[in-house]
Order: C-alpha cells, then structure tokens, then sequence
C-alpha cells in the first residue's frame, strides 16, 4: 500500500496547540546555504567554537545524516521575548546585563523538546503507518535559520537573526524531521531589511561585516562568543567595549526596527527572573550558590568559573 503524505496544514496546527506562534514545513533536503556557512567557517568567522568547524559541519550539509529516512522537515520558533529592560536602554551601573534568551529559570532545550516530544507522540496516534522522527533543538548540527527560512517563517537578517515580519526576532528555533512526505506549500519571505543598518551601527564591537553574500557575524568580535562560549579571557581593547555585559548581548535585536511590537511570552519559564542583576550582589555568590540558582538555567553554560571571569570585566569596565 503506498504511504498517503501527511498535511502540511495539520502539522503547523499540532505545532501551534503545542505553544509554537511560528511553524512551517519544507523538504529534508540540502540548502545551497551550507556553502556560505563553510565560507564563513574558512575565514575564522566561528572563533574557537569547534563544535561548528569540526566533523559536525559537514552533518550539516544534508538533514538525512542526522535521520537517514528524513524526508519532511517540521521547523517551529517559540518566542521568548518578555517584559524586561532594554540593553540600550537607561539602567543603574550598579546592575549588570543578561541577554534576554536567559531571564528565565528553565532551559530552553527542555521547554521545546518537550512539546516536539508531544507533537511527536500525537503525530504516531493520527499517522495511520509508521514511522521515523528525529528532534532536533539547537544542540543539533542543522543550519536551523536557512531551513527555518525555507519553511516560511522569516528572512535572515543583516544581524543574522531569523526575523518574522509581524513578530520579530526574539524567538527559538527547533526542528522535527520525519520520515514521511508532506504536501509543502511554503515559500520563502522576502528580506525586508532594506537599507536600514541600525543593527550594524549599534554593535559596539563592529561584529556585523561585510560578506560576499551581504552580511555575516564575526565571532570573534561578538559580545556574545566572548562572555558565553570562549574558553579565555577577552581581548582588552574588546573588553573595554563589553560595558556591562554578563551574559550575551541584545543590542542589535533591541535596535532592530521590526522587534517595536515583538509581542510578550506567556510561558512561565521564559519570565524574567533573571533581566538585571546586581553586580555587587553577584561578586559575593560562590560556586555552590551560582549552581543553586542558575544550574537548570542558560546561564549554566558559562560555569562559575567564566561568569565570575564575565563579572569581573564588567565591574572593571565601572571602574570597581
């Protein structure tokens, strides 16, 4: 018996009852973007971030060498924008700045494997054949931002950020892929970035640059890699820059024009608990109370040890 294919239309709506406000399907198959991705990788662009320059960059060529039966790709975003302060807004020096990803007191990774596991689940009742499915979050190696595109959900941004036109940027991106066929319907947007550069004049590091194929991130200038990924300390005259920056950096999706509206989360795990933090308060907390509040947190990734290195930059930079 030959295998019906699934609606494109049921999958975006099981998506969307699961908590997802973006959701689109578009085919497993390989994007001309992995050649871009490997030109930025060539020129040093990912820093010392092995993890997209070892063996897993070439995964990310093809979806099927992460299932190799995949022939459908379901690509949703969750939004995680909150009632907060702004990083280019006015806030007391005494206070430090976390990105906003990680004002919440979940992870992230757990709040959306958990409703593409219950997507899944209810896909395997309705579906009436077997078959394959793969979760992938952002630990997978899949150029989550091109397929996301591809899939409908918005363009690509001069800042690198997926941006939907009437929602924005602050959302996280997830994928299921399955073994089945869809009906796909889907078209990417158009850029609508036109000729705004606020983002790119807004960076205090200048990590936007130019690329053959329009704009690119300089990891090795982003506040971001710096006091998240890298193992070491910042360069000086970099340092200097990072004001008080703990924790990532918003700025270029603060000043993004199409984030003015970016509705609010109400998923309690993403509220902000963790919007602005006293720098002070946070100098006296040692290892076993950093772990205590912030272990089921994204700010878990950095350690104590590279927080306490972050912390120690920005009372610096404010002259303690």
């Amino acid at each position: 018996m030959t295998e019906m294919p699934v609606r494109a239309d049921r999958l975006i709506e099981i998506a969307r009852c699961q908590g997802f406000e973006l959701a689109g399907v578009t085919a497993a198959l390989p994007l001309a973007d992995h050649s871009i991705y490997e030109q930025w990788v060539q020129r040093g662009q990912a820093a010392s971030m092995t993890y997209l320059t070892d063996h897993r960059s070439q995964l990310r060529s093809d979806p099927r060498l992460l299932l190799t039966s995949a022939r459908t790709m379901l690509c949703v975003a969750k939004l995680y924008n909150t009632n907060g302060p702004q990083s280019q807004g006015e806030t007391p020096s005494s206070k430090g700045w976390i990105s906003r990803y990680a004002w919440g007191t979940r992870d992230y990774h757990e709040v959306l494997r958990e409703s593409l596991e219950a997507i899944a689940a209810q896909l395997h009742e309705e579906v009436p054949f077997p078959f394959e499915h793969r979760i992938c979050v952002d630990t997978a190696p899949l150029l989550e931002r091109s397929y996301a595109r591809q899939a409908g959900l918005g363009w690509i941004g001069k800042n690198t950020c997926l941006i939907n036109e009437p929602r924005g940027s602050w959302f996280f991106l997830a994928e299921i892929l399955f073994s089945f066929e869809t009906d796909i319907q889907q078209q990417p947007p158009p850029d609508r970035c036109g000729t705004c550069t606020r983002c790119i004049d807004a960076c205090p590091t200048a990590a936007i640059v130019s690329a053959p194929q329009g704009w690119e991130l300089d990891s090795n200038l982003c506040i971001s890699f710096w006091t998240i990924e890298a193992k070491q300390d910042a360069p000086q005259h970099l340092q200097r820059a990072f004001g008080k920056h703990l924790f990532g950096c918003d700025i270029c999706q603060d000043v993004c024009p199409w984030n003015r509206k970016a509705p609010f989360s109400s998923e309690a795990g993403f509220q902000p608990a963790n919007a602005s933090l006293p720098l002070q308060e946070l100098a006296t907390i040692d290892a076993d109370a950093f772990r205590l509040r912030f272990r089921k947190t994204p700010l878990w990734r950095t350690k104590y040890e590279g927080f306490r290195r972050n912390l120690k930059g920005a009372l610096a930079n404010q002259g303690t």
